[in-house]
């Protein structure tokens, strides 16, 4: 099957922002209940810390595997994979009446990727251009999802337990598959090239090449290193509500809704009015600068990490937009699933070492740690970015 003609794309990228809210909104089903979950059963800091590193390691094996896939076989069959791994892993969380099952729900997440496999569809379908926007517009998809599974899951798990909860998200999961069975095209990519074609999915030379494209090592490391800190946060985020900020199942909800609400502004009005008048190079310094100093350390209840969250958030959702745009733009076409599959990874690597460290750093020295540590790291690549700039004459 070829590529959608012009009048069929803007539906097909419609229908995938749809996917997108949709598989979104499961998710944050599950995570209102995985911690409580873990908590009844006994779970401390780092019991529930292993598990989700399980998550991590799950998706950062699977990520490049799967970027692989999707330009191999196409966005159908791609998606198909993720949405039906989601609906498996949110029935086995709704049978989890045991620590080996609780774990055992997380394997799924290896081929659990709807989101970096709806960026590869906008990507291909987009103008280069126009990229960041469209990416962009994913995110608000995923603060539409963050609001409803969140407000819904503290709902859902406050009236009716987390069984049912689960397999109300197992449900959102199936509606999604039916979708990517009915609209999304066999194959996305405008141009066919024998190199999207290139060897295995388990080709590890094919993946490895990707990092000698011009720019696309520096950018990466940005990426992993930067992102690094604030990736550890989100990872220990809910031990830091329930723990810290004493919240109850339904606030928590509020909480990540009131989240969502700022992320569906951020991605839907802000980042494509950015990119439109800036370089993204710019808006990249830019971002990594001003992250130096929206960390946690000095917030001290959840009122104040609230006004906190507001820019913690401005940062993050534009410096992962802008970095996944550059970086697809610095492959072939061919590859961007490949690319995409590689920046998913960078997000599993944070939920595999997250837990580890940020377990360390919380039972050590506190949340304010969490912010030290994010002005740290990020005050340093700014200086190396900035120092790199003046070499190259740009800034």
């Amino acid at each position: 099957m070829e590529p959608p003609t012009s009048p069929k794309i803007q539906k097909v990228i419609h229908v995938t922002y749809l996917i997108v809210a949709i598989d979104i909104t499961s998710l944050f089903l599950q995570l209102s209940v995985t911690p409580y979950l873990a908590k009844k059963m006994g779970f401390d800091t780092l019991w529930f810390g292993y598990l989700q590193t399980t998550v991590g390691v799950m998706q950062l094996l699977g990520g490049p595997v799967f970027g692989r896939f999707a330009d191999i076989f196409g966005a159908r069959a791609a998606l198909s994979l993720s949405c039906f791994a989601s609906m498996v892993s949110f029935l086995l969380l709704a049978a989890a009446d045991s620590t080996i099952l609780l774990f055992l729900h997380k394997l799924p997440a290896v081929f659990m990727h709807v989101l970096p496999g709806s960026q590869m569809v906008v990507a291909d379908l987009s103008e280069s251009g126009k990229r960041a926007e469209a990416l962009a517009k994913l995110g608000l998809c995923f603060g539409i999802g963050m609001i409803a599974g969140s407000s819904l899951g503290g709902t859902l798990s406050t009236h009716y337990g987390e069984k049912f909860t689960a397999c109300v998200a197992a449900g959102g999961s199936l509606v999604s598959l039916l979708l990517v069975l009915k609209f999304i095209p066999k194959h996305t990519k405008k141009h066919a090239t024998k190199q999207s074609n290139a060897g295995s999915v388990f080709n590890l030379k094919e993946i490895i090449r990707l990092m000698k494209f011009p720019g696309v090592a520096k950018t990466f490391t940005v990426k992993i290193i930067s992102g690094l800190p604030s990736g550890i946060f989100q990872v220990m985020f809910f031990i830091i509500a329930i723990n810290v900020f004493q919240l109850q199942p339904k606030q928590n909800g509020y909480l990540m809704a009131y989240f969502g609400l700022v992320q569906m502004v951020i991605q839907g009005a802000v980042i494509g009015r950015l990119t439109a008048r800036y370089s993204e190079y710019s808006l990249l310094r830019v971002t990594v600068g001003l992250s130096s100093f929206v960390g946690l350390a000095l917030t001290t209840n959840v009122f104040q990490f609230c006004f906190v969250a507001v820019p913690m958030m401005f940062c993050t959702s534009v410096f992962n937009v802008i970095t996944d745009s550059i970086l697809t733009k610095s492959v072939p076409a061919s590859d961007t699933g490949a690319m995409l599959g590689l920046c998913a990874s960078v997000q599993s690597f944070m939920r595999t070492v997250g837990p580890t460290i940020g377990g360390f750093l919380y039972e050590t020295y506190g949340v304010a740690s969490f912010g030290y540590t994010q002005f740290s790291v990020n005050i340093i690549v700014f200086s190396l970015q900035m120092l790199e700039g003046q070499v190259d004459g740009t800034s």
